[in-house]
């Protein structure tokens, strides 16, 4: 089973820190923020990840390398211009193989146990799901004995932790596109699993909870 981390985002709301440097390579403590999720994911048993980046790419190959140093496998999926979450998982789907894959948003940080997540996947995706934060106070989904619907109470916010089978990108074509359309259609077939994850999570998306995450660790 292998890992990727989304990594390709322009980071707007961190400006002007991701003028000159990728948001994964925003240090938090003595590692840069895409290092916890590497280290986190090996800890879990992933050791081949998929990286894909656009804003200032290059950097994070240059920073990474061919993960060697970390015990894992670094394979990157390079965008030019960044493709969405639907788009960029479409992508590097040759990277990924046929079977379920885990995906990591690479602007947030939770210490939620990956290792759960290597286990059969019942349907075409399964999320997790935390508790609303400030900025997201009326949530994405409603979670309901372990399926996730896009209408009901109360709500939780999705974590930018999931696991995908590759079927659910099987009508797709390559470009630009969002990955909620697919999610609502696979929720209305009761085709998405999830999970209510109580533990540390933060969006890391503002030089704010950058700061916030910092003082956390």
């Amino acid at each position: 089973m292998r890992a990727m981390i989304l990594a390709a985002g322009r980071g707007e709301r961190m400006r002007p820190l991701t003028d000159t440097i990728p948001k994964p390579l925003l240090k938090v403590g003595e590692k840069c923020l895409i290092e916890y999720h590497i280290e986190h994911l090996i800890a879990a048993g992933f050791t081949d990840i998929v990286i894909n980046h656009a804003h200032l790419g290059e950097q994070i190959e240059r920073t990474l390398g061919n993960g060697q140093r970390y015990g894992a496998k670094l394979h990157y999926s390079p965008e030019g211009t960044a493709l969405e979450t639907g788009g960029g998982i479409f992508k590097a789907l040759p990277l990924l193989g046929s079977v379920p894959f885990l995906v990591v948003n690479g602007d947030v940080w939770s210490d939620y146990p990956f290792s759960q997540l290597r286990r059969p996947l019942k349907g075409l995706v399964h999320l997790i799901l935390v508790n609303n934060p400030i900025h997201n106070q009326k949530g994405d989904f409603h979670l309901s004995n372990d399926r996730i619907y896009q209408d009901g109470t109360p709500r939780l916010t999705f974590s930018g932790i999931g696991v995908y089978h590759p079927n659910l990108f099987k009508e797709c074509m390559p470009g630009r596109f969002s990955l909620v359309p697919l999610l609502i259609k696979a929720m209305q077939t009761g085709q998405v699993s999830g999970e209510h994850y109580q533990g540390q999570w933060i969006d890391v998306g503002t030089p704010e909870r950058l700061g916030q995450l910092a003082a956390m660790l």
